[in-house]
């Protein structure tokens, strides 16, 4: 990840700081089940992912306390994300980059120098970095994992409440986890007295109807398939996320077919979805998928079960809304009285510094 250089660098830089010290500190458990000890009230914060989450979590002013992100998982892999909060709070374009853990590009010389209080990363990114999180732990700065990325109540409500603890805001990230919570438990009732579990197909949809992209397994989208009710036909094939071979799909012969959309920078083929997205835009860009070989004589198609949601909103504290949206097509009787979109526009009216503009989720015609 960090070449020999670098890293010499790195240590280098390591033994040379002296980091802002705290006389005050306070108790986090992160989403590992870790009991970390962090200054109170941070006011250098290394913000690694779940960025939207952080507003909600902090408020609109969070990112005063924020000094370093990984800026390349935010403005490249959710660029239409990135726009819209950039415009609102353009202090996020000035923040130091630490470089993107997916890609090698992290740099520890950079999370260094940045002299963060704290760093908050995601889970997928502490398994990444490996012993580089020993060496930011060495330099000083405690390293909170977080987790929404397993799309599971404890882990969400883990997350969240380390958020709070972070930022202050135990009240507000207790409300948050509540309402999350809450929300999953209440289709988790409705659902279980329906024997019906429908065969369900997701992909990520970021590479054109040409290409068959990811599934997903036992985490994200694959999992509120499960939680929503139905069958995830990746269940089992892929155990995180992975390509399901055209075959297999048609064989499975899904009753509803759901795409993941997003604004993808550089990815003209995808389908687009998102901060002020015109849903005919997203519509445009779903329809070849119909033509693919073979998918015309899908359940799916034929009874025009072929929706769109945001990959954007995968792995966050509003996700509770595309578990809702995807059971009320699956168990439409069951929620009947739900209404996804207005919940979604309801969380950014209370806790986001955006209003919610765009196409978020759709049935294609």
């Amino acid at each position: 990840m960090l070449n020999l250089a670098k890293l010499a660098a790195g240590l280098a830089l390591a033994a040379s700081l002296t980091l802002p010290a705290s006389a005050d500190t306070i108790s986090v458990t992160d989403a590992l089940g870790r009991t970390v000890e962090v200054p109170e009230n941070a006011e250098r914060i290394l913000l690694g992912f779940y960025f939207e989450d952080a507003f909600a979590v902090g408020g609109p002013d969070i990112y005063d306390r924020v000094v370093a992100i990984s800026k390349d998982a935010w403005a490249g892999w959710r660029s239409l994300q990135w726009d819209k909060y950039a415009e609102a709070v353009p202090r996020i374009t000035e923040l130091l980059d630490v470089g993107e853990v997916d890609a090698g590009t992290f740099t520890l010389e950079a999370a260094l120098a940045a002299e963060p209080d704290v760093a908050v990363i995601a889970a997928w990114q502490h398994g990444m970095l490996g012993e580089q999180v020993g060496r930011l732990e060495a330099a000083g700065i405690p390293v909170v994992v977080l987790d929404y990325n397993a799309q599971t109540v404890d882990k969400h409500v883990a997350s969240t409440l380390a958020f709070g603890a972070i930022f202050g805001e135990e009240e507000r990230a207790q409300e948050l986890a509540d309402l999350y919570a809450n929300a999953v438990a209440n289709v988790e009732t409705r659902i279980a007295a329906i024997e019906e579990r429908p065969p369900v197909y997701v992909e990520l949809a970021r590479k054109g109807a040409a290409e068959t992209d990811n599934s997903y397994g036992d985490t994200m989208w694959g999992r509120l398939i499960e939680t929503a009710g139905g069958r995830n036909i990746a269940k089992d094939q892929v155990a995180r996320w992975g390509v399901l071979s055209p075959e297999f799909v048609l064989a499975e012969d899904p009753k509803f077919v759901f795409l993941a959309g997003s604004g993808w920078a550089s990815r003209d083929k995808a389908v687009v979805m998102g901060p002020g997205v015109d849903t005919d835009l997203t519509h445009a860009r779903m329809a070849p998928y119909r033509e693919r070989t073979g998918w015309s004589d899908l359940r799916a198609v034929a009874d025009g079960e072929v929706h769109g949601i945001y990959h954007g909103g995968a792995r966050t504290l509003y996700d509770f809304v595309f578990l809702q949206y995807i059971a009320k097509q699956l168990h439409p009787e069951a929620f009947a009285d739900v209404d996804p979109q207005a919940n979604l526009t309801a969380f950014f009216d209370e806790y986001m510094p955006v209003s919610l503009t765009g196409t978020y989720m759709t049935q294609l015609p």
